[in-house]
């Protein structure tokens, strides 16, 4: 399945594997992702998946460690103006995907509101 290879790429670990259903967790914390083979690909708009980094030199380093193995990024690294550091990519499905660093800034932008 392109999906799963895609994602152990991106440092996923295989928990469950079969021709129809594959859950991965991610390479930190407890957070998991499935993936389901369909038929047909949903029309309109795709979900986003966003996946934060420990720190921008992760980021960095993955997004290059990533392009080595052939993987093409849309954009980034690049730092945003609300304050997140962000690369896009899209999985084998067409789903974009956002590997992003925030820090501080994700639970607690400066307007954050009170």
């Amino acid at each position: 399945m392109a999906a799963r290879d895609f994602y152990l790429n991106l440092g996923f670990t295989l928990i469950v594997d079969g021709d129809q259903y594959t859950r991965l967790q991610a390479p930190d914390g407890g957070a998991t992702l499935s993936v389901s083979k369909v038929d047909n690909l949903p029309q309109g708009p795709c979900p986003k998946l966003y996946l934060e980094l420990a720190s921008a030199e992760a980021l960095d380093q993955t997004v290059a460690r990533l392009k080595s193995t052939g993987v093409t990024f849309s954009s980034g690294p690049t730092d945003q103006n609300w304050l997140w550091r962000e690369a896009w990519l899209r999985d084998p499905a067409g789903n974009q995907i956002c590997l992003y660093f925030a820090g501080e800034n994700r639970l607690n932008p400066p307007w954050r509101v009170k």
